[in-house]
C-alpha cells in the first residue's frame, strides 16, 4: 500500500509539472538580472556640452529671405525633380554674390517618378582648412501648393548665408564677409522631397565625403509651428550629441524657446526602425555629424504653409540667424564628433545607446531562462519534441514561400521601384496599394498553405503532452529569433519583447477557456501593431502603413535581414494561434499521413521517373561497370 501511494504521488508530481510547465518562480526571480543593467544605464546618463558661442551677432537678413522666397515660389511653384528652372535661378542668385556654381548631374531611379537626371548646384567658400561644413536645402517640392514653405524657405536662407561668404574678409570688402576656418559648401540638392535623393548622392560621392565635418539642412524654415530639429537616420544611429545640443542653443537664443524633438519613446522607436524622410538621415547613417532645422510638424507636411501669404518672415529670420550662428560655432575650431552611436535624448541630457541595448538584452533573459527550463523539463520526462519542431518546419517553408514569390514578383517589376530611399508619405505611391501584386502574393499564399495543411492539420486528438512538445519548440525557436535581433539591432527587441513576455505563458493557460488564450495571443502581436501604429499616427498614412512598409521593403530601403526575421517571427506566431485555437497538430507518421493530393502525386511520379531512368547506370557502375 506505501509502494502504490507513493507511485501515485509520483503521477500527481508529474501531473502537476504537465498543468505548469513554466517555472514561474524562475521566471520571476531572472527578472532580478535586469536591475544591474537599469543601473549602468542610470549612471550613463550624460549631458553633452554645446559649443562656444560665436562672438559676432549674426547678420542674417530674414526681410532678404522672404523675397527670394515669394520670387522662388511665384516663377516655380511646381519645382518637380529634375527641372532646370529652378536651377538656373539658383544659380543666377549665387551669382550676385560672386559665387562661381557647380552643377553635379546624376541618373537615379527615383521612387514614384521614374529615372530622372538630377542637379545639385553647389557653390564654395574657400576655407583656410580643407575640412568641410556643409550647409544645403533641398529646392524641389511634393507638388502639392506653390511650395514657399516647403521648401523654398530653405532655399533662400541657403542663399542669404551664402551672402556673408561671398568674398574673404581683406581691405575694401563689404561689411560682415568672413573668411572661414574650413572650406564651407552650400548646396541647393535636388530630389528632397522624394527621398533625400540629392542629399543620399552627396553623402555618396568620393570628392566630398571624406571631408566632411557637419551638415546643417534647411528645411521649411518659415512655417507657423514650433522649431523642431530632426535627428534620426536610416541606421540605428542618432546625430552627434554635441552637433545636437549646439543647434538647440543657437535656436533657443534667436527664437526664445528651445527646438522640440522626438519624444524619447519615438526615437527608440526609429532605433528599433530606423527610418527617416529628412536630409540630415544620409550623412548620420555614414558616421557624419548631420541635423536638420524645420518647422514642419513630424508627420505629413503642413499643406497650409506653403502659400506665400502663410509664410511668417519673423520665423525665417529666426531660424535662418540660429542657422548663421551654428555655422559659425562649428567653423571656431571645436568639432562635435562624429555620429557612430545610437542615442535617447532626455531633454538636454543623452541615454547612450549602448546602455539601452543592454537593457532591452536583459529583459529578454526571464524568457530564455523559462524556455530553456521547459525544454530541460520535456527531456527529463521523455517528451519528444522532433514532430513539433516539423511543424515548425513546415510553418517555416511556407513563410519562405510567401518571401520568395514576393521578390520575384519585385523581379518582375509589380512593386514599386527605385532607388534605396524612403517614399515620401505624400507621395500617391505611398497610398496607390498594387491590387495585382497582392492578389498574386494571395493566391501563392493559398496555393502554398493548401501543399503544406496536409501536414498541419489535425487529423486525431493532439495529446497535452503533444501540445506542451509544440508550445516548447516553438518557445525555443522564438528564443533563437531574440538572439539573432540582439546580434543585428538590439533595438529591435522593442517590438519582441511583448511576444516572449506574453506567448511564454501559453503552455500555462492553455486548458484555459479560448477568450483567455486568444488575449493572451493577442498580447503576443503587440510589438508589430506598435509598428504599424506608428507610421499611421506620426506619418499620417492610416490605414495606408501597412502598404507603404511593404513599398520599403520593396525599394530594399529595409535589408533582407529583418524581413527574414519577419517572416521568422510569422512561423512561430502560426505555431502559436494553431495551439491557442485547438487547431495544432504535430507532424504525422507515416502511418498517419492522409493520401497525396494531385499536385504532391505529380511531383512524386516526377522524382520517381528520374530516378528509374538513373537507376541502370547507377549500378552498372556499381559493379564495376
Amino acid at each position: 500500500m506505501a509502494a502504490s501511494a507513493g507511485f501515485a504521488g509520483r503521477r500527481r508530481v508529474r501531473h502537476g509539472s504537465l498543468e505548469r510547465p513554466v517555472n514561474g518562480r524562475m521566471y520571476r526571480g531572472t527578472w532580478l538580472l535586469v536591475g544591474l543593467p537599469l543601473l549602468v544605464a542610470a549612471f550613463s546618463v550624460a549631458r553633452p556640452e554645446p559649443l562656444p558661442a560665436p562672438p559676432l551677432p549674426a547678420t542674417f537678413d530674414g526681410q532678404s529671405a522672404r523675397i527670394l522666397a515669394d520670387d522662388l515660389a511665384a516663377q516655380y511653384p511646381r519645382r518637380s525633380p529634375g527641372e532646370l528652372g529652378p536651377v538656373n535661378w539658383v544659380e543666377e542668385k549665387f551669382r550676385l554674390y560672386g559665387f562661381r556654381a557647380e552643377r553635379d548631374r546624376f541618373v537615379v531611379d527615383a521612387p514614384g517618378l521614374g529615372r530622372r537626371t538630377l542637379t545639385n548646384v553647389i557653390v564654395r567658400a574657400p576655407g583656410r582648412s580643407p575640412r568641410t561644413l556643409v550647409v544645403l536645402a533641398h529646392r524641389d517640392d511634393a507638388g502639392f501648393g506653390p511650395g514657399a514653405n516647403d521648401n523654398a524657405s530653405g532655399t533662400a536662407a541657403l542663399v542669404e548665408l551664402a551672402r556673408a561668404y561671398a568674398r574673404p574678409t581683406t581691405a575694401g570688402s563689404p561689411p560682415g564677409s568672413v573668411r572661414p576656418a574650413h572650406t564651407i559648401l552650400f548646396v541647393s540638392t535636388d530630389g528632397g522631397a522624394y527621398g533625400s535623393l540629392g542629399a543620399a548622392h552627396l553623402a555618396e560621392s568620393a570628392s566630398y565625403r571624406d571631408r566632411i565635418v557637419s551638415v546643417i539642412s534647411l528645411d521649411a524654415l518659415a512655417g507657423r509651428s514650433p522649431p523642431r530639429l530632426v535627428i534620426d537616420s536610416d541606421r540605428p544611429l542618432t546625430a552627434s550629441p554635441v552637433l545636437v545640443r549646439t543647434a538647440a542653443e543657437r535656436v533657443l537664443e534667436e527664437t526664445g524657446s528651445a527646438p522640440t524633438r522626438e519624444r524619447a519613446i519615438e526615437q527608440l522607436f526609429d532605433l528599433a526602425f530606423p527610418f527617416s524622410r529628412f536630409e540630415q538621415a544620409p550623412f548620420v547613417s555614414r558616421g557624419l555629424a548631420a541635423v536638420t532645422l524645420t518647422t514642419l510638424p513630424e508627420g505629413r507636411q503642413d499643406r497650409g504653409s506653403d502659400t506665400v501669404a502663410a509664410l511668417d518672415a519673423g520665423r525665417l529670420g529666426q531660424l535662418g540667424r540660429a542657422a548663421q550662428q551654428l555655422l559659425l560655432s562649428l567653423d571656431q575650431g571645436i568639432e562635435p564628433g562624429p555620429s557612430s552611436s545610437g542615442y535617447v535624448y532626455l531633454g538636454d541630457r543623452i541615454l547612450r545607446g549602448w546602455a539601452l541595448q543592454l537593457v532591452l538584452a536583459a529583459m529578454a533573459i526571464p524568457f530564455l531562462a523559462a524556455a530553456v527550463d521547459l525544454f530541460a523539463r520535456c527531456r527529463r520526462r521523455h517528451i519528444s519534441l522532433a514532430p513539433a519542431w516539423r511543424s515548425l518546419r513546415t510553418r517555416l517553408l511556407f513563410w519562405a514561400w510567401v518571401g520568395a514569390v514576393f521578390a520575384l514578383l519585385d523581379l518582375a517589376g509589380v512593386w514599386p521601384d527605385g532607388i534605396a530611399r524612403p517614399l515620401s508619405p505624400d507621395e500617391p505611391a505611398a497610398h496607390d496599394w498594387s491590387t495585382l501584386g497582392l492578389s498574386l502574393l494571395a493566391v501563392a499564399g493559398v496555393l502554398g498553405w493548401f501543399l503544406s495543411r496536409q501536414r498541419l492539420v489535425p487529423r486525431r486528438t493532439v495529446s497535452d503532452v503533444e501540445q506542451l512538445a509544440g508550445h516548447t519548440a516553438a518557445l525555443l525557436a522564438l528564443g533563437l529569433l531574440s538572439l539573432l535581433v540582439v546580434v543585428t539591432n538590439a533595438y529591435g527587441l522593442v517590438f519582441l519583447l511583448p511576444a516572449l513576455h506574453a506567448w511564454l505563458w501559453l503552455p500555462q493557460v492553455r486548458a484555459r477557456k479560448l477568450w483567455i488564450r486568444g488575449l493572451v495571443l493577442a498580447a503576443g502581436f503587440a510589438g508589430p501593431a506598435l509598428l504599424l501604429l506608428t507610421f499611421a499616427t506620426r506619418y499620417g498614412l492610416g490605414l495606408d502603413a501597412p502598404w507603404y512598409l511593404v513599398t520599403l521593403v520593396s525599394l530594399d530601403y529595409v535589408s533582407p535581414v529583418p524581413v527574414a526575421l519577419f517572416l521568422a517571427f510569422a512561423a512561430c506566431a502560426g505555431q502559436f494561434a494553431a495551439l491557442a485555437t485547438g487547431r495544432y497538430a504535430p507532424y504525422p507518421e507515416l502511418a498517419e499521413r492522409g493520401p497525396r493530393g494531385p499536385l504532391r502525386e505529380v511531383v512524386r511520379r516526377s522524382v520517381l521517373a528520374v530516378r528509374a531512368r538513373h537507376a541502370p547506370e547507377e549500378e552498372r557502375r556499381a559493379l564495376g561497370g
